[in-house]
């Protein structure tokens, strides 16, 4: 449990970011705010600030735009994170990707597992390394447990892509970034993406530059 000291620190922190109306300024692969992990929420903002703080986060993320944001993203050091993707994609990409309308979320507290042995591997990006996707090998369920911005127990099964959407976000809340997982092989600029791996899956991708996917 965090001391008084500490909770009033955090709600000032947010007080300062909310100060500027918009966007949030979101924080770039180097800082070590993405890097040291969080704190649990444990009440250290009230429910009012929490609101403002949630909805900040959900601006920031559609502005982006991205499907995901967690709250190191934005120099914040506390287990939150919102999720939400309209996957406007073809057909051809929803039935490879298994990419699916995902209504808005907040997670709190979260963590998950996998369910069952099934892995993935597809390009991923990050709001916080711009310019660049590289392929992530990833559980194709999991459970999520954690609780919602109202404090209400969540206990969820989730599978293809909104499930590495949990996965990239409560990640972020333990210090890792998608790189850490990926295929450094497979690491493409935005061009070559558009120019070269806008396929569903990247099976060519695999083989033109020599990584390994995983097996069905």
């Amino acid at each position: 449990m965090a001391t008084p000291r500490h909770h009033a620190s955090l709600a000032e922190q947010v007080e300062e970011l909310l100060a500027v109306d918009g966007p949030l300024p979101i924080v770039a692969a180097g800082e070590p705010v993405l890097r040291r992990g969080t704190e649990r929420f444990e009440g250290q903002l009230d429910s009012a600030l929490l609101a403002r703080f949630v909805e900040a986060l959900r601006v920031t993320m559609h502005a982006a735009p991205g499907v995901g944001l967690a709250a190191p993203q934005v120099g914040v050091g506390v287990r939150i994170a919102v999720i939400e993707d309209p996957a406007p994609v073809p057909d051809e990409i929803r039935l490879a990707r298994g990419r699916v309308p995902l209504p808005f979320r907040v997670l709190v507290n979260p963590s998950y597992e996998p369910v069952g042995a099934a892995r993935a591997g597809f390009f991923e990006g990050c709001l916080s390394v711009p310019g660049w996707q590289a392929v992530v090998a990833r559980p194709t369920e999991v459970r999520l447990t954690c609780e919602d911005e109202h404090g209400r127990a969540v206990d969820e099964v989730f599978s293809g892509w909104p499930a590495r959407i949990v996965q990239h976000e409560t990640d972020h809340l333990d210090g890792t970034l998608y790189l850490d997982r990926a295929e450094l092989r497979s690491l493409s600029s935005g061009r070559a993406m558009a120019e070269r791996w806008a396929q569903p899956t990247p099976e060519a991708a695999a083989e033109s530059l020599g990584f390994e996917l995983p097996r069905p």
